[in-house]
């Protein structure tokens, strides 16, 4: 039974589902039924399963396969999270339970609620076409969800002692050249490195410090159908931190659809985005700047970071494929991204000089 968001488990990709069912009965109490399993197919990397137990419903989240980059696919952390955070924004799901026991699942996992919407990537989704500047009022309301996720109080919300904010931005650049160096590919020309030397370099001063989500972008969030002006959910909390909320908007920036930019179509797996009617960069900008009150004079750095970051990613990606430790189709060729993105980075640090 696949719903519509969901698909039959990839292959490779099966758990030990019977010791997984005796865990979350076991913790969630008052379930009904025989458990039924589907796989959420659109993530590139964390493995996210859909679990049924009659018309109760749960997501099971845990890493990839295969070797694990020092600090990623951190399922504690994720739990930690969304264990709290649900208390005080609607942006984050519940969690309901976390598992560090590896003879269940054979790495760390925590389950929490599922929630329907929709999810936009390459076409905009049947649901929402029937509302007028769909585009440009998703665009907006994906914006308005970061801002608002950057005004909680990490302390008020109980995850004061999540990350370590001074230093946040020279420590990320740190923690990603030194992935970089374990994914490294023969015969590398040296960019990434080159790339890494320039961003340290020139760290910008942090104005404020908030929750940094790490990975936001259209598809990381979801939409009720009836309202197009604000996100209802936000996923993958898996690099949640506290430091400067501009790797935010950096990232965000460079996933971002503009069709002023030829180069974007090469740089992503979703080209058809350009035709979402979605507003464009700079106003993208604009509205954070509007509803953050932050300064975006540094923001080239961090589009050129997170080009050089993403670059990091899809190697990993493609590295796990190569080993063998991943079934996905999509990471076989994802690694042709690799150099466009590193290109990217480099220009943007070249013409913000």
């Amino acid at each position: 039974m696949s719903t519509a968001d969901t698909a039959p488990i990839r292959p490779g990709e099966d758990l030990d589902w019977a010791a997984i069912d005796r865990y979350v009965r076991e913790h969630i109490p008052g379930l009904e039924g025989t458990l039924e399993v589907e796989q959420f197919p659109g993530g590139s990397a964390n493995l996210t399963y859909l679990l049924i137990y009659g018309a109760q419903e749960f997501v099971l989240r845990r890493p990839p396969f295969g070797v694990i980059a020092p600090g990623a696919h951190d399922m504690r952390r994720e739990y930690k999270v969304l264990s709290r955070l649900w208390q005080h924004t609607r942006l984050a799901p519940r969690a309901w339970a976390f598992c560090d026991d590896k003879s269940v699942c054979g790495a760390d996992f925590f389950i929490m609620e599922r929630r329907r919407g929709v999810v936009v990537r390459s076409e905009m989704p049947e649901p929402l076409k029937k509302h007028a500047d769909v585009g440009r009022r998703l665009g907006f309301a994906v914006v308005d969800a970061m801002a608002e996720l950057h005004s909680l109080d990490p302390v008020a919300c109980g995850l004061g002692d999540l990350g370590k904010p001074g230093g946040f931005a020279a420590r990320q650049v740190a923690g990603w050249a030194k992935r970089w160096s374990l994914v490294r590919p023969d015969g590398d020309d040296g960019v990434m490195d080159k790339i890494a030397e320039r961003l340290a370099a020139n760290v910008p001063t942090s104005q404020r410090t908030a929750f940094v989500h790490n990975d936001l972008k259209p598809d990381n969030m979801q939409f009720d159908p009836e309202d197009p002006d604000h996100a209802k959910s936000i996923f993958d909390w898996d690099m949640t931190t506290i430091g400067d909320p501009m790797i935010d908007l950096g990232t965000l920036v460079q996933y971002w659809p503009d069709a002023s930019d030829p180069d974007f179509a090469s740089m992503t797996s979703q080209p058809g985005m350009l035709d979402l009617g979605l507003p464009s960069r700079a106003e993208v900008v604009a509205r954070y700047a509007e509803k953050s009150g932050l300064s975006m004079t540094d923001l080239p750095w961090w589009v050129a970071f997170a080009y050089w970051k993403t670059c990091v990613v899809v190697t990993q990606l493609h590295t796990r494929w190569l080993r063998g430790e991943s079934t996905d189709p999509r990471m076989a060729v994802i690694g042709d991204r690799g150099p466009r993105l590193a290109a990217k980075a480099w220009k943007t640090l070249s013409s913000d000089r």
